[in-house]
């Protein structure tokens, strides 16, 4: 009995047979070379791609990789399960203007394959250096840079009252900026220098009443001069607004700055909601940082995507005049860049609908394996 095969089907195997057969050998051959290493984990021709997904894309400056990515794919976050390593490419993850992201056909499954430079693939044992600033970024970095820099989260505000705070400045101001000497009292460790800051938002769980973080707002730095008795002498050597008392002074953080991120799903179900908008936003747009009640004792690493589904209206019941919640609707995508042990900072990537505070966030392969069923 002969085996029919699905029209569909057909048409994809015939289109990409033409779409190879226009590509240089080189591809081809950059295909046998990166056979072994496909990432293809159940994406469809018909489910992953845009309808309008072009055969090849050149990268150009002010792209990120989220971007290129929705250019190709319905859900942006998949593109590590179509993304097609090549040998001779060291960090696949790092793209730059003038390369070439293109599509092609990978045992029945859409792939994404990468041509270093002016459409060429070095097949010689030595690779092409490019200064890492020129990579393009992953994400709208700049959206987020503050955050990763400056605020700090603690999860013990009871120890507050234990850290060194700003008591007085030269000359009796009472602000204080860039240049100027300040006195702090307390306990300032380190050599190094310090920074000041100011207390911020306070994130407690809405459903169970847990505390889950204190937000500290990066004011400045400073470096120690001297200590007399607890008091220490510090001159202030950056401020981006003025130190004023009672203002917390803490040694930096040694961190170094992320912003490689690997946008993925996360590996368990977790579902949480919004807990704030930092600036005290109450409407929320796409690239904006929002704060969600879930974190590293959830599962959350930096990478990792959530569904945002919008809160469904109240109204109320004509018959029983009960006030009801109609069913929410899925509205957007949020990408973790900061998370803390019960709370994080996340991105909004996407916003189909205006978003707000107290909106729920789940895992988005819940919502793609239910729409495939």
């Amino acid at each position: 009995m002969k085996q029919m095969i699905p029209e569909r089907t057909l048409r994809h195997w015939l289109s990409m047979s033409m779409r190879r057969l226009m590509r240089p050998a080189s591809i081809g051959l950059a295909m046998l070379l990166g056979a072994g290493l496909v990432q293809a984990q159940g994406l469809s021709w018909e489910d992953g791609l845009q309808r309008d997904a072009p055969d090849r894309y050149t990268v150009v400056k002010g792209d990120t990789l989220w971007d290129i990515s929705g250019r190709f794919l319905r859900h942006p976050w998949q593109w590590p399960e179509v993304w097609q390593v090549n040998p001779q490419i060291r960090n696949p993850h790092l793209i730059y203007p003038g390369d070439v992201v293109y599509l092609y056909d990978c045992n029945g499954r859409p792939c994404l394959g990468l041509e270093r430079g002016q459409g060429q693939v070095r097949l010689s044992p030595g690779i092409r250096t490019i200064p890492h600033r020129e990579a393009i970024e992953p994400i709208p970095l700049e959206a987020i840079r503050q955050f990763l820099r400056d605020h700090r989260v603690v999860d013990d505000p009871d120890n507050l009252d234990e850290l060194a705070y700003v008591v007085g400045a030269d000359d009796r101001r009472i602000v204080s900026g860039a240049g100027d000497r300040l006195y702090a009292r307390g306990g300032v460790t380190g050599n190094g220098r310090v920074g000041f800051y100011r207390i911020g938002e306070r994130y407690i769980d809405s459903a169970s009443g847990e505390f889950l973080g204190l937000e500290l707002e990066s004011i400045g730095q400073a470096r120690p001069e001297r200590t007399e008795e607890d008091i220490v002498v510090l001159e202030v050597i950056s401020s981006n607004q003025e130190v004023r008392n009672n203002d917390i002074v803490l040694p930096l953080e040694s961190r170094e700055l992320t912003t490689q991120f690997y946008p993925r799903p996360p590996e368990r179900d977790i579902e949480g909601q919004i807990l704030a908008v930092p600036g005290g936003v109450r409407f929320i747009g796409r690239l904006q940082v929002v704060a969600l009640d879930r974190g590293r004792r959830d599962g959350l690493k930096a990478g990792h995507v959530l569904m945002v589904e919008q809160q469904g209206e109240m109204v109320s019941d004509p018959r029983t005049s009960e006030s009801l919640r109609l069913p929410g609707e899925d509205a957007g995508l949020v990408m973790i860049f900061k998370p803390y042990e019960k709370m994080s900072y996340g991105l909004v990537m996407r916003a189909s609908r205006t978003l707000s505070v107290g909106d729920r966030v789940y895992n988005p392969q819940r919502s793609l394996g239910s729409a495939l069923r």
